[in-house]
């Protein structure tokens, strides 16, 4: 992890999500669990089980990172999963966890951007991705790229993190995601978990000045999703978004 990292909204590319993620494959699952007070798991759980509420048999999971969602959607479900990621080292270390899982058939990791998706229209029955909107600089553009290759009826879920509405709640996520995250990163994993710890609050927070949950619901919509909507979990620091692809 870099340090002094601006937000991703700041008219970065996927080429920011690269050189975020580039030094963290190994600890990847395990920052997530940081950085979400320990929540991760759960809120990726009730993602997953909207993704395979219809029992798709190809499912993609775009951001895939070192393999997580890929697998827990594997070993959850009947079907076949592809899993996307920018970043050569994070698709590695998933390489690795999915055969260490015995998951190889099951799973196919590709690289390549969310903003450029090397499939065809109407190609998956369920798409998820997490922690990806951030990291754009057109999350609308980004999210009907998404849309594009599910079929019509097909389930999209996603998973990101939020700002609690609750005044107090709020306050407090910010002196965690201020205060506690560098500290703890510095502490658990050096300069690298630190600048991660720096970055998420200030990250979180711009995006959602910028794209509030209404917004980003609004633009599932135009992006061709039906019956959108979204779950706040964790008091208010996780948000989960599910909707089927109009035309099913």
């Amino acid at each position: 992890m870099r340090a002094r990292v601006s937000l991703a909204s700041d008219g970065r590319s996927s080429g920011f999500a690269q050189r975020l993620f580039t030094p963290l494959p190994e600890r990847y699952d395990r920052l997530a669990e940081w950085l979400s007070f320990g929540q991760n798991g759960r809120w990726r759980s009730e993602m997953v089980g909207h993704a395979l509420a219809g029992a798709p048999e190809l499912v993609l999971d775009v951001a895939t990172g070192p393999a997580g969602v890929a697998r827990q959607l594997a070993r959850r479900g009947q079907g076949r999963v592809v899993g996307l990621d920018v970043t050569s080292s994070m698709l590695e270390a998933a390489s690795r966890l999915v055969a260490a899982d015995g998951l190889e058939e099951r799973i196919t990791l590709v690289r390549a951007s969310g903003e450029a998706l090397p499939f065809k229209d109407d190609s998956f029955d369920a798409l998820t991705f997490t922690y990806l909107l951030r990291y754009v600089p057109d999350p609308e553009a980004v999210l009907g790229e998404l849309v594009r290759v599910v079929r019509p009826g097909g389930v999209m879920a996603s998973l990101e993190f939020a700002v609690p509405e609750a005044a107090h709640w709020r306050a407090a996520w910010w002196c965690y995601t201020r205060l506690v995250l560098p500290v703890a990163g510095a502490a658990t994993g050096g300069r690298q978990w630190y600048d991660v710890g720096r970055f998420l609050g200030p990250s979180i927070s711009g995006h959602y000045r910028r794209f509030p949950v209404s917004w980003t619901k609004a633009a599932w919509e135009r992006a061709g999703m039906d019956s959108v909507e979204a779950r706040t979990m964790s008091l208010g620091g996780g948000l989960v978004m599910w909707g089927r692809k109009a035309g099913g």
